[in-house]
């Protein structure tokens, strides 16, 4: 939440809380640790897990990082889906979920050609999971076999993936450059795939609307609010004892804490300021969106989701090479019941087929980079 959002909230309620001689700018930081990640991992360990330490920087759903690695087999990873980092509610088959394991795959496999290895990647080697289930984790979701190859090719993207970010911003109000537009085109998909860009005023608006729309119906649904605030960590305490979740940290949160107001029971309560907090914050994201993306598969196997989350990412760290922010705001495209009617308007609009899936929605723009997002220890996620 910004200052401005801040005092709308509070606004009304009597409260004056003087900054002055308090320490305000400079209390509840993010915690070192919890994104002393996204420095690189030490030359000096394993292979594999300087491998993995690149992969964990991926972007996933709220942030859960649903991960878990068998490395008990020598030259060898099975890459599982964390069965209790899913989001029943948001997510009730998994999909985004499995999109996330795509974009994990793709940094790990970045990162092993810059120690020139090759990877084999063979996705769900026991069989997909079903596709109208949340039970994702029984089965791998790959098995990555390693092999040392001279003729591997570094990927120039390689560089850009501690610098990868998902703005949350509001973005400067300028549309995408011809140039810049151009550069993220010519991304290499995988067979089916698609990607569009509404970088205009007569054709981004009404998707930023339909973006509105779905935030407001995620958050005036007690249940799948009740799904973010339950993930949402408070504070630097909270954050370093958990770094995962929806980060909220700074010294706002920090006075709206010890003052009572940010509870997790006050941030599902409409009229509360923490409740209204939220809002502006959703709504300020919103209003400062002037391009959006989307990116389409002809499908929508496990496989497919996969792939999606491959290509997700390279989009992502080819927008963070052209100076370009972006942000996943998929809420249109979760497929719990409330948000039905929406996402029919939303894909007619698009002009979407039948057979086809729009797996990820996305701003994109202009704004300065932000602070990464909290990430885990390795040993979090690794199984043997």
């Amino acid at each position: 939440m910004n200052r401005r959002n801040f005092i709308r909230t509070i606004g009304g309620t009597g409260l004056v809380i003087a900054a002055g001689g308090l320490g305000l700018a400079s209390c509840d930081q993010m915690p070192a640790s919890a994104i002393a990640a996204w420095e690189g991992p030490p030359e000096s360990l394993g292979l594999r897990e300087w491998m993995l330490s690149y992969a964990m920087l991926a972007p996933n759903p709220h942030n859960m990082q649903p991960w878990l690695v068998d490395l008990s087999a020598p030259n060898e990873m099975m890459l599982y889906v964390d069965q209790e980092r899913v989001l029943p509610e948001t997510d009730p088959f998994g999909r985004q979920v499995v999109i996330g394991q795509g974009t994990f795959l793709e940094l790990l496999d970045i990162a092993a050609k810059e120690k020139g290895i090759r990877l084999d990647i063979e996705l769900f080697p026991m069989g997909e999971p079903a596709m109208d289930s949340l039970a994702i984790a029984d089965k791998p979701v790959a098995r990555i076999t390693l092999t040392e190859d001279a003729s591997i090719t570094k990927d120039p993207l390689f560089a850009q993936i501690t610098h990868r970010r998902s703005n949350k911003e509001g973005y400067r109000p300028e549309f995408l450059t011809a140039a810049d537009r151009q550069a993220l085109t010519t991304l290499t998909l995988n067979e089916g795939e698609k990607i569009g860009f509404a970088t205009s005023a007569e054709t981004a608006k009404p998707l930023q609307e339909f973006a509105r729309e779905a935030v407001l119906k995620e958050m005036q649904t007690p249940r799948t609010l009740k799904e973010s605030i339950d993930r949402a960590r408070i504070g630097a305490d909270e954050i370093a004892a958990n770094p995962d979740g929806v980060d909220l940290h700074g010294p706002l949160f920090w006075w709206l804490k010890r003052l009572g107001m940010m509870t997790r029971e006050a941030a599902l309560t409409p009229g509360t300021p923490a409740y209204q907090g939220g809002m502006d914050y959703a709504m300020g994201w919103v209003d400062g969106t002037f391009n959006m993306g989307w990116l389409v598969t002809p499908g929508n196997s496990r496989k497919a989701q996969v792939n999606a989350g491959r290509s997700y990412v390279r989009l992502n760290l080819m927008a963070t090479a052209q100076g370009i922010a972006m942000h996943p705001v998929s809420q249109v495209l979760q497929e719990y019941p409330e948000m039905q009617e929406i996402q029919t308007a939303f894909l007619r609009h698009l002009g979407i087929a039948p057979e086809e899936t729009v797996q990820m929605f996305y701003r994109l723009g202009y704004q300065d980079n932000v602070s990464p997002s909290p990430r885990r220890k390795l040993p979090d996620i690794v199984m043997g």
